[in-house]
């Protein structure tokens, strides 16, 4: 069997190491086919990061990274200059370091290209640097961001930060739109999906595919991939268990199952999955590597039960005009991982959304740490409660 790639976001690193790559490549080639300016916000942990370094070797014309993948011999191979800005790498404490720290990172990029540098603000540079590159090289470049909105999640609960750092955001996205005689493709990632009129202002030929039933399980891993690429390591799994595969299937489809952007196709979560066959025993993978700290503090805020948490309907209207200035707690939930869509009624004039939580694992988790939230109790003494609401599941 071939390696789990645990913590492994770089896509030519799992291929040279031997690891199980769950071929999204066709998804991938339709992806780069579906426009120009692209953007698509999925959940931490679910493959974005690999997903950008995969199409980061693709527009780099490394086509011996993909043999036997699909989109092997389904593309016209062509080598571009390609940028990738990864905003985990770049500082944001305060509005001078997130300058700095962005200012930094061109210059960067400008040494590895060998391009002579003039101008001195960050949205010049960038412009500057596109431009050049697209000359030297006589190929549009290709820019790839992921993560965008951290400078902004990581600072949700503090709004004057978190505003000061979306104008800065919205400064540097403005670029791309007049650099547009340069640019090959423009792919961006996220948690959140921010209202245009705040990030993608000057950005607004971007196509938003976060809902797009073309790509609503580009990433994730269907009932289909989870029983064909870990064939063998299910079968591991039912002997150490000392269950039947349909028995495990099942359990496994309830704990980690459920995510979906279309209320009709489901995907797991892939962090969890590869967890699952690496620890061999079930449990709260994905929650436990990344505590909701600031949703907690405001759903407290604005005085929600915990049962207000299912079946809950918003409005496509809100999800358009989200914005950090105008919060919805189930939108910025959904978008977070810890709600998805499992209905959607398009009988009015306008959708509505029904939201509830995907799977136990995410359910038991987040209800545990709500009552203890609320009631001040450590997790010991509230677990067994969560347990016993979550049966219901």
């Amino acid at each position: 069997m071939k390696k789990l790639p645990i913590g492994i976001q770089t896509f030519s690193k799992l291929i040279k190491n031997d690891c199980l790559y769950v071929d999204k490549t066709q998804h991938i080639a339709e992806l780069i086919q579906a426009g120009d300016y692209l953007f698509l916000s999925r959940p931490r942990r679910f493959g974005k990061s690999l997903l950008v370094s995969t199409l980061s070797e693709i527009f780099a014309g490394n086509k011996e990274l993909f043999q036997g993948l699909y989109i092997y011999d389904h593309i016209e191979w062509q080598p571009h200059p390609v940028i990738v800005i990864d905003f985990n790498g770049i500082s944001f404490n305060d509005e001078q370091v997130f300058k700095a720290s962005l200012s930094s990172f061109l210059d960067n990029v400008a040494d590895e290209h060998e391009i002579v540098r003039s101008k001195t603000f960050v949205k010049d540079k960038f412009a500057e640097l596109i431009k050049k590159i697209a000359k030297k090289t006589h190929q549009k470049v290709v820019i790839l961001i992921d993560e965008y909105d951290k400078p902004i999640v990581n600072y949700i609960d503090d709004i004057k930060k978190a505003a000061k750092n979306r104008e800065i955001i919205r400064d540097f996205l403005g670029v791309l739109k007049y650099s547009d005689a340069f640019l090959r493709f423009v792919f961006l990632t996220g948690v959140s999906k921010f209202a245009r009129v705040s990030i993608f202002s000057d950005l607004n030929n971007l196509r938003d595919i976060t809902l797009s039933p073309q790509f609503v399980t580009l990433l994730g891993y269907t009932q289909n991939e989870l029983e064909s690429y870990f064939d063998q390591r299910l079968q591991n799994l039912c002997f150490e268990l000392g269950i039947k595969k349909a028995q495990l299937l099942a359990k496994i489809k309830i704990w980690y199952d459920g995510y979906s952007w279309d209320a009709k196709h489901q995907v797991y979560n892939p962090y969890s999955i590869l967890n699952l066959f690496t620890e061999q025993q079930f449990d709260n993978y994905w929650f436990a590597s990344g505590t909701p700290t600031f949703l907690i503090r405001l759903i407290k805020k604005n005085a929600y039960e915990a049962t207000a948490l299912e079946n809950k309907k918003v409005s496509k209207l809100v999800f358009d005009s989200y914005d950090i200035d105008n919060m919805n707690v189930f939108v910025l939930l959904f978008q977070t991982g810890y709600l998805t869509l499992t209905q959607i009624d398009k009988k009015g004039r306008t959708p509505q959304y029904l939201l509830n939580y995907p799977n136990l694992e995410v359910k038991e988790a987040f209800i545990t740490h709500l009552f203890a939230s609320f009631t001040q109790n450590g997790l010991e003494e509230i677990q067994p409660a969560a347990e016993e609401v979550n049966v219901t599941l």
